[in-house]
């Protein structure tokens, strides 16, 4: 996921996207743990969309603070 795609996503958009990601590495772990994972980078990919997201939703809550 591109950062501007998830720069234009609402607040609450943000919040169900990474429960959804996060739901996904877990699947994704278990998984790598049983041996049926066929892209081990699968993984970093989520975990950095995720980052991506905890970062636009720190600086929003940031800016609102700020307001």
């Amino acid at each position: 996921m591109k950062i501007q795609d998830i720069k234009d996503l609402s607040i609450d958009e943000l919040t169900a996207q990474r429960k959804e990601l996060r739901a996904t590495a877990f699947n994704l772990r278990l998984q790598q743990k049983l041996g049926q994972l066929e892209k081990p980078s699968q993984i970093r990919l989520v975990r950095r969309d995720i980052a991506r997201i905890e970062t636009v939703l720190t600086r929003r809550k940031a800016q609102a603070a700020e307001a």
